[in-house]
């Protein structure tokens, strides 16, 4: 077991999180580069196709971000076709959200890429790992 009061062992386990997440990321940064977009738009494209006609709060309550920082790229991607946005039938003045046929394609090919690279890592690593770091990644999402 890793003694992680040491300095060098958190120090390795911060490297090794952030070059995990620089593989995990790698592929899908370079499809939605190609197309002008970014993480951010990964993100949003990601959640809204997790939840179809969610309201713009309940995204911006899954991406923890403010109004600011959603504006520019969901108006992107609603520019771009890849996301549309209409009025809830309960309420007019909330938005719903929804994936177009070109967002979900987009949307699959991202998240085939990693889940793909997860699926190569949990067979390397084995369930109970596996289950471990499930754990592991509950607790730092939730700041535990």
């Amino acid at each position: 077991m890793v003694d992680l009061s040491s300095d060098d062992d958190i120090r390795e386990a911060i490297e090794l999180l952030y070059l995990g997440y620089r593989a995990f990321t790698k592929r899908a940064d370079h499809s939605l580069d190609k197309r002008g977009l970014g993480r951010a738009h990964h993100r949003i494209l990601y959640f809204v196709g997790r939840e179809p006609d969610a309201s713009i709060a309940d995204l911006l309550d899954a991406l923890a971000i403010s109004k600011q920082a959603l504006h520019v790229p969901l108006r992107q991607l609603i520019g771009m076709e890849l996301i549309e946005s209409r009025q809830s039938r309960h309420d007019g003045r909330v938005k719903m959200l929804r994936l177009t046929p070109t967002g979900k394609r987009l949307e699959a090919k991202l998240t085939g890429v990693q889940a793909k690279l997860l699926e190569q890592m949990f067979e390397q690593v084995g369930p109970d790992v596996e289950d471990a770091w499930r754990v592991a990644m509950r607790v730092l999402a939730n700041g535990s």
